[in-house]
């Protein structure tokens, strides 16, 4: 196994034996623990001595269900702080072929604004990656639904592709690393962070990988780690959520939409009230029935990457059944739809399409929206002028890349002081104020704002391994450094963040993820360990945070929510500031 650095001053690159303090990481762990130990916390997001690194999980490119993800850290030019961001896509999974356990890009080329394409290959006779760099000057300023296919063409269609839009050619603190999905669309995103910034900010518009004679991935125990991955699968199969036709197979991810908005969770018009009137016309159901009438069948959702068997990534079609795009996912259906008042599926899907173009993160663009709605840009609900600005975003006009710096930024630039953002990340789809668990996850993550990093909605909203009041503060923030440290782990494993409602209901499928990655790496972790190798990792990255000047003192909501009662419930976000120091206190 390796660790590949790309030093981007030189175009050179170097393979590197894993260190022994390395050889049990993935994903997370291994983007976390290689930031903390090399990029200075002080330094610019958008200078050379940050570092971008990929990093697929532990068990990413085996037989393991729903585990081809790709973890991308950095420091981020969005929150100041770590970020770890991750995907679903074939890309890791050849990465992993590749034996290569990390991809560092590091340093910074002298020509600001030349790109270049590193084209990673199997060497046979020498046993390990190879690196090419060609340039990439030609795809500038291009739509990347233009541009992948060009690349595809160029290095042939069994490749895989990582790259950014004009949105990190622009610097904009809202912008993504796009990976392809299994359709070739430039679609699966590490979308959070301004990572896409970062890799600009590096010279390197693609990183392609081919990864044909590679060796794939060591198993030390296959026994074990078939034991392990049967259990999971069966867990998977057999949940209601995860399961064929279940839930998220059927409605995808936006089969939250009317769940949330129920519970009077589903942040509306830049986080003012906790239900939309809308919300039904835009909801997972709406798009099944919706493709249903375009189409004359039935159309369940498929898979993002190789090996996913929960399959909810969905495609929504236009009136004359040609597709729209892929894919409307419930954080983006929500960001450019309930948060903005746009109750129009068709524009929201639109807006998701450009995001996809421009390489921009679809959660910050709509609710940097919703904030230039409530400065008066443009009206809450007016689904075509809010097209107009994501064009405006694509332009990089003045207007343009004051939204692509983000919700904050957004809110800064016209003196605003409701603005939903924690560390300077916008909050993603769940209402601290009806939601008190996944509030205190927004405000303590290492991430900013983050649902995925500790996703107490399981079983505040959706009675996943237990039932807990979602309006109570009591005892949530045990909740939250629980979930956070687990996700830690399962972050690092290489899994989807799915599987988490099927393992926290059926201990069996819980024992399988452990398994798995005992089989791969000859280790002997108990169910137990989980907890105790996901805080490790946390702690890490609290203390780089620390290091960047990013204490405990930022763990708070925006004070706007400690004061202004949310509608239905007329709740405020009444838990301690020593309740949210406590999360971290006690790791």
């Amino acid at each position: 196994m390796w660790i590949l650095r790309l030093n981007m001053s030189d175009r050179t690159y170097r393979l590197e034996e894993v260190p022994e303090a390395y050889k049990n990481l993935g994903g997370r762990g291994m983007t976390s623990t290689i930031v903390h130990d090399e990029v200075p916390p002080l330094c610019h997001a958008l200078g050379p001595n940050n570092k971008l690194v990929f990093a697929p999980g532990i068990v990413t490119g085996t037989a393991a269900p729903t585990s081809a993800r790709i973890s991308v850290g950095a420091k981020s030019p969005l929150t100041g702080g770590i970020k770890e961001s991750n995907a679903g896509s074939p890309w890791p999974q050849y990465l992993a072929w590749m034996q290569i356990k990390a991809l560092v890009v590091e340093g910074q080329p002298k020509e600001k604004g030349k790109y270049w394409t590193a084209y990673l290959t199997w060497d046979a006779g020498a046993g390990k990656p190879k690196v090419e760099f060609f340039p990439a000057d030609r795809y500038k300023g291009q739509d990347l639904y233009e541009v992948y296919p060009k690349v595809f063409k160029r290095f042939g269609k069994s490749v895989a592709i990582a790259g950014f839009g004009v949105a990190a050619e622009y610097g904009y603190a809202n912008s993504g690393i796009v990976f392809n999905d299994l359709a070739k669309r430039p679609s699966r995103y590490s979308g959070r962070g301004g990572l896409g910034a970062v890799m600009a900010s590096k010279g390197l518009k693609f990183i392609v990988l081919d990864s044909q004679g590679a060796p794939k991935v060591s198993i030390i125990d296959k026994t074990v780690f078939d034991q392990g991955a049967k259990k999971l699968a069966d867990a998977l199969l057999t949940h209601d959520v995860t399961k064929p036709k279940g839930g998220l197979n059927t409605y995808g991810t936006a089969v939250l939409i009317n769940i949330l908005n129920e519970a009077g969770g589903l942040p509306t018009r830049n986080f003012s009230t906790g239900r939309f009137e809308g919300a039904a016309k835009i909801a997972g159901e709406a798009i099944f029935e919706g493709n249903k009438k375009r189409l004359g069948k039935e159309l369940y959702n498929h898979a993002c990457s190789p090996g996913c068997i929960i399959q909810c990534s969905n495609t929504w079609y236009k009136p004359d059944g040609s597709e729209h795009t892929s894919c409307v996912e419930y954080e983006s259906d929500w960001a450019l739809g309930a948060d903005c008042g746009i109750d129009n599926l068709d524009d929201i899907a639109e807006m998701v399409r450009l995001c996809n173009a421009y390489g921009l993160d679809t959660i910050e663009t709509g609710t940097t929206l919703a904030v230039a709605m409530d400065a008066g840009v443009i009206p809450f609900g007016d689904s075509k002028k809010a097209i107009r600005l994501v064009k405006e975003m694509g332009k990089g006009t003045p207007l343009g890349r004051i939204l692509g710096g983000g919700t904050e930024f957004t809110g800064k630039a016209y003196g605003l002081s409701h603005v939903p953002t924690v560390k300077g990340q916008s909050m993603p789809a769940y209402e601290p104020r009806a939601v008190k668990g996944i509030g205190i996850t927004y405000a303590t993550t290492t991430m900013g704002a983050d649902h995925t990093a500790g996703y107490t909605i399981a079983p505040e909203i959706m009675s996943v391994g237990g039932k807990v009041d979602p309006l109570s503060p009591e005892g949530k923030a045990a909740l939250s450094r629980a979930f956070q440290a687990t996700t830690a782990f399962i972050d690092s494993s290489g899994h989807c963040l799915f599987i988490a409602f099927a393992i926290l209901d059926i201990p069996s499928g819980y024992e399988g993820m452990v398994q798995e990655c005992n089989g791969v790496l000859g280790t002997h972790w108990e169910p137990d360990d989980v907890v105790k190798i996901g805080s490790e990792i946390l702690r890490k990255e609290r203390a780089f945070n620390e290091a960047a000047g990013i204490g405990k003192e930022r763990d708070r909501v925006p004070e706007f929510m400690k004061f202004e009662p949310l509608p239905p419930h007329n709740q405020v976000f009444d838990v301690p500031d020593s309740v949210l120091d406590s999360v971290y206190g006690e790791l």
